[in-house]
């Protein structure tokens, strides 16, 4: 039996810059944290048969990989050459499609235990890269390196991404004390809503390739934001931060009507009142998580007033492991 772990993640700065489309021409840069929160594998090899299960939200039992219709899962056996004796089953510590980054994870937790199988060691930045590889050109999906590069590495970490594709892994200069208070500044809520990303991130890359001058605008600032914010953080400026976070938030939004929604808004502005400095939707938009920054002596009517909303928060510390196996035997 093996048992793997990949964590989702919380981005900070610059999302959305990864993206081929954007990166392959302009680089990208990312700022984002690691979680608690994890998407798990669990990988049995058959003693008697010869057949492939797979559990997820639903249950395959094939002969041949390339018949399962999860294509994540299906790409990635197919990657690894495994043939069939076995059974893989995954579950996660919150729903997907909620903008944490839950298809990379799982990809990383897979191919981590595929590895493990096979007694194959790799690295964290081959992990990630064969995670991306799968996840893009296997499975044909809209995805940047962000969130396989932090399922892998985890931390507080910066995405260095050249425009020929490497990608410069560095942990955020902050103190541990900074990162502390960060961590209980930083309040997330759960929206309730469930949302596929595939379309709005698709959207994106086709109005990137073709010089949408909305989208690159929006793009181009985002990306300056981001090395605000890891000025701001690595300065100890958490409030500078939280407005950082604002200007990111609303600049970010002018890349599509998607990524919003009346009720989103709402949320955002009731919550500015409560006395966040800032805030954004995580992941490609449209429902998920919402995430705030908020000075202390605020917190408590923060809280209260999403409470109020029905919206749900959820408690969490930042993940410095990354991918790891939990257990082969």
């Amino acid at each position: 039996m093996i048992i793997t772990r990949a964590p989702l993640r919380i981005p900070l700065g610059g999302g959305g810059t990864d993206l081929p489309g954007y990166a392959a021409e302009f680089g990208g840069f990312i700022l984002s944290a690691a979680i608690d929160k994890y998407v798990y594998v669990q990988l049995n090899t058959l003693k008697v048969e010869d057949f492939i299960r797979v559990k997820y939200s639903r249950t395959e039992r094939v002969d041949d990989p390339a018949a399962i219709q999860h294509p994540l899962l299906r790409e990635c056996l197919l990657h690894a050459r495994l043939g069939g004796g076995v059974e893989i089953s995954a579950m996660a510590d919150i729903p997907g499609r909620t903008g944490m980054g839950s298809s990379g994870a799982f990809t990383v937790a897979l191919l981590a235990a595929l590895h493990a199988h096979r007694r194959e060691h790799v690295s964290m930045q081959e992990l990630a890269e064969e995670a991306y590889h799968v996840e893009t050109a296997r499975a044909g999906q809209p995805a940047g390196r962000h969130d396989h590069y932090l399922a892998a590495f985890g931390g507080v970490t910066c995405l260095e991404i050249e425009t020929n594709g490497q990608v410069r892994v560095a942990p955020l200069q902050a103190s541990r004390h900074t990162l502390e208070e960060l961590r209980n500044c930083l309040l997330v809520f759960f929206t309730g809503i469930e949302r596929e990303s595939l379309d709005i991130l698709g959207q994106q890359e086709a109005d990137t390739r073709r010089h949408d001058p909305t989208v690159l605008d929006s793009l181009h600032a985002v990306k300056q934001l981001g090395y605000q914010v890891k000025a701001a953080l690595e300065a100890g400026e958490l409030d500078r931060f939280g407005r950082l976070l604002d200007q990111h938030w609303r600049t970010k939004k002018q890349r599509s009507g998607r990524m919003s929604n009346a009720d989103i808004d709402r949320w955002y502005e009731t919550a500015l009142d409560a006395g966040a400095l800032g805030g954004k939707i995580m992941g490609a938009g449209g429902g998920g998580f919402l995430l705030f920054y908020c000075p202390a002596d605020r917190r408590a009517a923060l809280r209260r007033t999403m409470a109020t909303a029905g919206l749900r928060e959820m408690s969490y510390q930042f993940d410095h492991e990354g991918a790891r196996v939990l257990l082969h035997v």
